[in-house]
């Protein structure tokens, strides 16, 4: 799950997404797709990091392939699109166990892109498992939802959210409005047939043409709810399934934003704790180096700073914080970052903000910030009214001055597909059983979100993790490893109310 406050508050929630299904999530005969393509593996050639760079790591076994599926499946025998997919293929060293299946989060974040990245904490999954993973219907390669050029990305992603009054209202008001509008205009086929249930029934031709009777998998934040739907979807093809940092898809617009601003709040109070310990850049103590930041944030409404071609605003200015609050290994960079804007220099700041948005040195943008609202507002039929956009803004803002916002609601309201609550309703009954993450730390998925989708699968586990940073499983923490990896290796459940310390 992404979000952040200004860039363009959008990405305040993360959702699934789902175009209206052929038969509903609960509907009997979802226990099967109609028989998949083959995948066509070959030579990778364009996977990137997200800064533009060539991958970290060079492996010549790493495959990439398209498999064809129904844009529609209320029409599977009408138009097609083309899933990008990679494979980082088992080493050998033990007993094959088929394919493990990854969803990084998002929505919108590029798994072809992402899973060589992670592949170095994987080893021990990929010495009996074929890793893959793919592009989502609407990401990237994946038929990605594009919303105009980079220069029009650079004002929306741009936009200043402070001060919180009528004229700043106005402004996001009509940005949202330009931005549905780009979607529509560049992706308006594809936007209606975005989303978590389809991508869940997409995963499902993914899990037959890899030859798998079982679908072994892996979901990280957003990718929890894709695993969620899937398993509500296809009980009886559940294999081994562990779904870290969850989502709980029956929360509002307003009650994920509000909880989303406190899970930030904390997490940013907790870095401005660990900072002040020692010799900190922002300050010597908690509330001094608070004002000094709050006061940067301000002041870059009404003078930005300068980097090259460019500015660092406020809006950009609070993306670069969030974003680095996702991980405590970050959070050094964040106090340099801060510190170094203090004192007039905004790159490092802005190269947070940017590793966020999926801009490019180049000026170009990957598809997350665009896929991310397409699958968010699809996944919902909410659409909030002015006077509860104003309420949860003015709510979330009691809660933290530097979080608080409207959150998805405002972009959802005017978004130009319409949305359906098929994703927001699960239950993995018959289903092979399921482990829940969740962490105690974490600001993007709150802790309360994992009890409560563990409760809703019916088939769950839940194991609690006391550490900071979204995602547990690829945070460093040995014993949250050693429990996923025992249970997707050996098939041994965590035991009820297992819990592991921070990293």
């Amino acid at each position: 799950m992404r979000r952040v406050t200004a860039a363009a508050l959008l990405l305040a929630a993360a959702t699934g997404c789902s175009a209206v299904p052929a038969e509903p999530a609960s509907g009997p005969s979802a226990d099967s797709t109609a028989a998949s393509d083959k995948i066509s593996w070959g030579a990778c050639t364009d996977i990137k990091r997200p800064d533009g760079e060539p991958p970290a790591r060079q492996d010549a076994s790493i495959r990439c392939g398209k498999l064809t599926v129904p844009l529609d499946y209320a029409q599977p025998d009408g138009e097609k699109l083309e899933l990008a997919l990679i494979k980082l293929p088992a080493t050998g060293k033990g007993k094959p166990l088929g394919s493990m299946v990854f969803n990084f989060g998002g929505p919108g974040a590029s798994g072809v892109d992402t899973l060589d990245q992670a592949a170095k904490a994987l080893t021990a999954l990929r010495a009996r498992y074929d890793l893959v993973s793919f592009d989502p219907r609407g990401v990237e390669r994946s038929s990605g939802v594009r919303c105009g050029s980079g220069a029009e990305m650079d004002t929306f992603v741009a936009l200043d959210t402070l001060p919180p009054d009528d004229e700043t209202d106005k402004q996001v008001a009509a940005a949202n409005k330009r931005f549905a509008a780009l979607c529509q205009q560049n992706s308006g086929k594809i936007l209606p047939h975005v989303g978590t249930v389809n991508a869940a029934r997409d995963m499902d031709r993914i899990r037959d043409a890899v030859g798998d009777p079982k679908l072994n998998y892996v979901g990280m934040s957003y990718g929890t709810q894709l695993g969620a739907v899937y398993a509500t979807l296809f009980p009886k093809n559940v294999g081994r399934m562990v779904l870290d940092a969850p989502l709980d898809p029956t929360v509002t617009f307003e009650q994920r934003t509000l909880a989303q601003t406190r899970g930030f709040q904390q997490a940013y109070e907790s870095f401005l704790r660990k900072c002040v310990k020692e010799t900190c850049a922002l300050g010597k103590d908690e509330a001094t180096a608070h004002t000094n930041v709050e006061n940067l944030l301000n002041q870059l409404t009404a003078q930005p700073i300068k980097v090259g071609n460019r500015q660092l605003t406020q809006g950009l200015a609070s993306t670069g914080v969030a974003a680095a609050l996702y991980s405590e290994l970050t959070w050094p960079f964040l106090e340099e970052a801060l510190g170094a804007a203090l004192k007039g220099d905004g790159e490092a700041l802005l190269y947070l903000a940017d590793s966020y948005t999926g801009r490019s040195p180049d000026g170009s943008y990957s598809t997350q910030m665009t896929s991310f609202p397409a699958i968010t507002c699809v996944d919902t039929a909410e659409r909030p009214d002015e006077a509860t956009l104003r309420r949860t803004e003015a709510a979330a803002l009691k809660i933290s001055p530097l979080f608080g916002s409207e959150g998805s609601g405002g972009l959802c309201r005017v978004w130009p597909a319409k949305g359906s609550d098929e994703a927001r309703h699960v239950n993995a009954t018959g289903s092979a059983p399921i482990v829940v993450v969740g962490g105690k730390g974490d600001p993007a998925t709150p802790y309360e979100w994992a009890p409560k989708l563990t409760a809703q699968l019916k088939t769950a586990t839940l194991v609690t993790y006391e550490g900071e940073g979204h995602g547990a499983y690829l945070s460093g923490s040995k014993c949250i490893q050693g429990l996923v990896d025992a249970y997707l290796i050996d098939g041994k459940v965590p035991a009820k109310g297992a819990t592991c310390p921070a990293a």
